[in-house]
Parts: structure tokens; sequence; C-alpha cells
């Protein structure tokens, strides 16, 4: 099967958001079926396992990653995060489900043949500072998949992830928007997919003495995490001065129905459900900007 792009002058973005991202996988399923095979990709925390269902173009990947994996009693809650295996149980999620036979099987063949560039953002928490990894520097599967395990270890509820010697969490402490690895790759037209609905703005956290208390050994992940409201906030008034002038497209939910610790399979199901058909709506603008 030959595997090519079709979109080369824009960069697709994907924000995080934990389970908001299955309202937002109903928008990267329309990006599928409609054939828009953009050639560089860019994802935060969900946001990266999005960019690896969109380059594998699995739609039932796709909607199975934030909708039906709930139903999987491996998949965490309580219980796991009081055993230190995390809210969310990385290890498993990110290392155990993506093989053959598996909960969740990845198509890593047609991964690596899709010839998009991909970055995955990641707070190095020894280095105190924001890293994007890269799809050139996946090996195999299991690279791929501590990559994206690493990009979405969300603080306090999921253990950090140790990936080459570095330690990495959620790279949504930067702020969840990677807008500055496509402005860095040298992009200038963005297509961007975000999880809040338009006029979100990020509010200071409100237990910062926790925060403090329990990152007390690392005081730059402190210092993100109390400080990522203002970038995030920034980024967004980037992207939408961008967006007046024509070089963005900016894909907001209508509406967010889930937190992004969600769990129940029907809510999460029916949030995926309203993204489809409000991707299926849209998807005349979307074409009209991408010029398809």
């Amino acid at each position: 099967m030959c595997i090519q792009s079709n979109i080369h002058d824009t960069a697709l973005i994907f924000e995080g958001g934990g389970m908001r991202a299955s309202y937002t996988a109903g928008f990267v399923n329309h990006l599928l079926e409609n054939e828009l095979y953009f050639d560089y990709v860019a994802g935060i925390s969900a946001g990266a396992s999005h960019s690896v269902n969109y380059l594998s173009r699995d739609t039932l990947r796709t909607r199975k990653s934030f909708v039906d994996l709930v139903k999987d009693p491996n998949f965490g809650g309580w219980t796991s995060f009081v055993r230190g295996e995390g809210y969310f149980r990385a290890k498993y999620i990110y290392e155990e489900t993506p093989f053959q036979d598996a909960a969740l099987p990845l198509d890593f063949e047609t991964f690596i043949k899709n010839p998009a560039k991909m970055r995955v953002g990641a707070f190095d928490i020894d280095q105190g500072e924001m890293v994007y990894l890269r799809k050139e520097d996946v090996g195999d599967i299991r690279d791929l998949m501590k990559m994206i395990r690493a990009s979405s270890s969300m603080p306090m509820f999921m253990p950090i992830t140790e990936f080459r010697g570095q330690r990495y969490l959620d790279g949504g402490i930067d702020g969840g928007i990677a807008l500055e690895a496509a402005k860095k790759d040298g992009f200038e037209k963005y297509f961007v997919i975000l999880t809040r609905p338009r006029g979100y703005r990020k509010t200071p956290v409100k237990f910062s003495g926790m925060i403090k208390a329990y990152y007390r050994k690392y005081p730059d992940v402190v210092k993100a995490l109390l400080t990522r409201h203002i970038r995030y906030n920034e980024t967004l008034e980037e992207l939408e001065a961008l967006e007046k002038e024509g070089k963005a497209h900016l894909v907001y939910p209508n509406h967010m129905p889930v937190s992004n610790r969600e769990r129940n399979h029907q809510k999460l199901l029916n949030s995926y459900e309203a993204g489809y058909r409000q991707g299926k709506q849209d998807l005349p603008k979307w074409k009209e900007f991408l010029g398809r």
C-alpha cells in the first residue's frame, strides 16, 4: 500500500485534554474518512495519542482509545492510583495494549510508512523544560508508545515516565498546544484541533499548596504548573490572531460534555458522537481552509 500525504503547507496540531479527547476523536475520524492527510502533525498528551492514531490511519483505534478502552478492567481507577500505578494505568494503557491480540492493537507498519513528520511534546523534569520527541527517533513500537506515555503522564494522577535515561511528565505542563514546535519547524499555516469551547481561558491552579508538596523535589515542575495558565492563554491569543489573518483554522468543540478524567463509557460515547456530528457539519469549512 502506497501511503502519501496531500496537505503539505499546513501543520496539524492536536491539543491535549485527557478524556475530552473523546469528543475530538470524532474530528480526527472525519479527517481520515475524507482523506485529509497532513504531512506534519504535532500533539501533546491525549493529542499525542491522536497523532499516532491519525498517522496509522486507524479510525477504529481513534475511537476506542478514548471511548471503549475505559471498559477494560485494567484501565485504572482509584484502586490503581493508591497502588502507585496511576488513576489511569499508564504502563498498561500505553505499553501493553498496542500489540496484536491485545486490547488496542496499533498498525505500526502503516505508522512507520506514513511519510508525515510527528512531534510529541513532553516535559523533561530533570532539565526543567519542554522537549519534542520526534518520529525519526522511533526504533520500534515500544519506543513509540513510551514516547506517547511520556507526553501523557498527567501530573499527580499518573507516575513519572522514564525514557532513554530521561524522566518526563505530561507535556501539558507547558501549556498543552504544540504551536511553538510547528513554528520552529518552519510552518506558517496551522489547523488546530482544540478540546475546549471557543472563549475558554485557563485560570490559575486552585491547589498550589498540594502541588508544591507533591513535587517538592522538582521545583521546575512546580513552577511550570503554577504558571501554565499564562502560557496556555497566550498561545490561544496568538492562535486567534493567526485565525483573523487567515493563517490558522481553529476547530473548537461546540460544547464539552466530559472532564479530562471521565470514565463513564456511555458519556464518552455520547461525547464522541457529538464530535463526529460536529465534524460532519464543519467539514466544508475545513476543506475551504485547506484548499481541498
